[in-house]
């Protein structure tokens, strides 16, 4: 064993690395950093949202594959990850955005010190963590790859998406792969060797997949030939590993139109010799990368294949549902950005707030032995901090919730425990992707806003926190498109019955607590906007019925209402498990008296937004639709 990693004993699965003793100096000198822009992972709010709040302990437990997970087992793991992701990935996050990818012919160079953390991060078996064991993974539960996730794409988002992309490619082969696909591919791809990427989108259609022009050729040795151009794609070119593992959508010949003739393929940069070793180059190549807004350490390619060897994965004209596989990881992954960029904002904005002074306090001077007092004692600041604060909490529980899922819909034994999980996790994805999403982006704005004109220029990363923040609204389904996914497929599709599994959980929560008088500030809105979520939904379902557009109408209303409930149910659930511990005794008071008031202050000043989504759905449709297209300018 290298002696720069750290073993844990549980039946010899577990290789991490200790990433204090990496030589990180260097970057941080080179680029200016200082204390100020240090991220330090919330290892104790991910403590309290996984063992507290959500009772994974017992989770982990009683889910078949998944008993290893135990909390010293998960600690150990989370404070690994939370070295290398403070000590190694954070220093480079600055030089990912001022240096960028470079293209040069087709070959993309990363930023430095990308690709030595990247070798870094496979030597300690990191990529493996959640993978089958007969492919060389560890066999830990998916839901603490999603913990993990937070932690690395918090410390520099444009590196963690190249070893998280790959996570879905790998979900893809193992759920819809041959034997022999699995065999040749994911051993190098769970082990880090190899990268993996999918590609969907070309330039004349984003989202309406079913436009698609690239091509497949059968070729006599049962292979394909792929042609046709792909944009957009995440990580399609690097110099990070050996190999990248293309999931390509493209039609057979004579395939039917629109998104029943869509197969899926399994495209490699590099052709493989018959021991499955890199051999050749293949017909594909990064014909150039996006000059973007943010996350320039990510190269985002154009990708040409001209005739590149591709094997089918699945069934002929079922890719479109098979990539869907791959689709749901990286909507829970984009939903992890949003809570990302929320805890940035709040770290960086809390320590410069509590350092910075302006003016006197309104109600009497704080600070005597200073010219004014620190910004941290003004009420709007603290509106700032508190809305990151209840988001990026907030965010971090919807996300451990709806991972949650994930574990037992792979693992549980019966039919109808399954079932369950995957009704929740359909309703849940949307409303996650895209109200994280969009709060994580409106909590990086009030990040740069406490910093005010400091927040604008580049130096304090709050700038460069907005611009990262931005794509998330955007790639894998706009936030329209997760409304349209939530309002159309989920709730009216299902005849509310998604809907009605979730409002019965939030029904038993509030039950339960109805009897207690320190949670009623909490339960009674909460109980109120429960019924109401029900009552909405017939009346967007009986407009619908009249006029489609209707529903479209109400939809990101809809979405948004769906967030804010939620994540009041959550928050709801936190306050009473804080009161619980108050009440046991505890020495963390000033940490759940804290997460109490982030409670209130949720609900007393974010939850009214639900007041503006009603009046948007109940406005209906006339007032969007009834300027003719060709009227909106003159």
């Amino acid at each position: 064993m290298p002696p720069n990693l750290v073993s844990f004993a549980i039946e010899t699965k577990l290789v991490i690395a200790d990433s204090t003793q990496q030589n990180i100096t260097p970057y941080k000198v080179q680029r200016g950093y200082t204390a100020m822009a240090d991220y330090k992972v919330p290892q104790r709010d991910i403590q309290f949202s996984l063992f507290e709040l959500l009772d994974y302990e017992n989770h982990y437990a009683s889910v078949p594959g998944c008993q290893d997970a135990t909390p010293d087992v998960v600690t150990a793991i989370i404070e690994e990850s939370s070295k290398f992701s403070e000590n190694v990935l954070w220093p480079l996050n600055k030089v990912g955005d001022e240096e960028g990818c470079k293209w040069d012919d087709g070959v993309v160079t990363t930023p430095t010190g990308f690709k030595e953390a990247y070798q870094q991060f496979v030597e300690a078996g990191w990529p493996s963590m959640t993978h089958n064991e007969a492919h060389g993974g560890q066999g830990l539960p998916s839901s603490l790859g999603t913990v993990l996730s937070e932690i690395t794409g918090s410390g520099n988002w444009s590196w963690g998406m190249y070893p998280g992309l790959s996570h879905g490619c790998m979900n893809t082969i193992e759920a819809h792969g041959t034997p022999a696909q699995k065999e040749t591919y994911l051993e190098k791809l769970v082990a880090g060797t190899w990268t993996g990427t999918m590609c969907l989108t070309e330039s004349h259609c984003g989202t309406d997949l079913g436009m698609l022009r690239t091509k497949a050729e059968p070729n006599p040795d049962g292979s394909y030939a792929i042609t046709g151009t792909k944009i957009f794609i995440s990580a399609g070119e690097h110099d990070m590993a050996e190999n990248i593992i293309h999931i390509v959508l493209a039609r057979l010949p004579g395939a039917p139109a629109g998104t029943k003739g869509i197969s899926l393929f399994i495209v490699p940069k590099m052709n493989l010799d018959d021991a499955g070793n890199v051999a050749d180059r293949n017909g594909v190549k990064c014909g150039s990368i996006e000059h973007k807004m943010g996350i320039h350490g990510n190269s985002t390619c154009v990708m040409n294949f001209d005739g590149a060897k591709g094997f089918l994965i699945g069934a002929e004209n079922k890719g479109l549902m098979a990539m869907f596989t791959f689709m749901n990881t990286a909507r829970l992954g984009t939903a992890i950005q949003g809570v990302a960029h929320a805890e940035i904002g709040f770290q960086k904005s809390l320590e410069y707030a509590r350092d910075r002074l302006q003016m006197r306090s309104l109600s009497g001077i704080k600070n005597p032995e200073g010219a004014a007092d620190p910004i941290i004692v003004h009420p709007d600041v603290r509106r700032m901090l508190l809305t990151q604060k209840a988001f990026a909490e907030g965010g971090r529980m919807m996300v451990h919730l709806t991972a949650k899922q994930v574990d037992i819909l792979q693992h549980a034994e019966t039919e109808e425990e399954r079932k369950a999980a995957d009704d929740k996790l359909s309703f849940l994805t949307p409303i996650a992707k895209a109200f994280l999403t969009e709060v994580g982006y409106e909590s990086a704005n009030l990040g740069l806003q406490c910093f005010g004109g400091h927040g604008f220029i580049s130096e304090w990363g709050m700038e460069q926190n907005v611009r990262d923040c931005r794509i998330s609204m955007l790639y894998e389904g706009t936030t329209g498109i997760q409304a349209l996914d939530l309002i159309g497929r989920k709730v009216l599709g299902s005849g509310g019955e998604l809907l009605k599994g979730f409002t019965k959980d939030v029904h038993q929560f509030c039950k339960a607590e109805a009897d207690n008088a320190s949670m009623a500030e909490f339960v009674e809105p909460l109980a109120a906007l429960n019924k109401e979520w029900g009552e909405l939904t017939m009346h967007i379902g009986g407009k619908a019925m009249e006029n489609p557009d209707e529903a479209g109408a109400a939809s990101v209303d809809f979405l948004m209402y769906s967030g804010y409930v939620t994540l009041a149910y959550l928050w709801a659930m936190a306050a009473a498990k804080s009161q619980q511990a108050l009440d046991a005794g505890t020495e963390e008071e000033a940490f759940y008296k804290a997460k109490i008031s982030t409670a209130r202050f949720y609900f007393q000043r974010i939850l009214p937004r639900t007041t503006t989504c009603v009046g948007g759905i109940k406005a209906g449709a006339e007032s969007l639709m009834e300027l003719a297209a060709d009227d909106f300018a003159f």
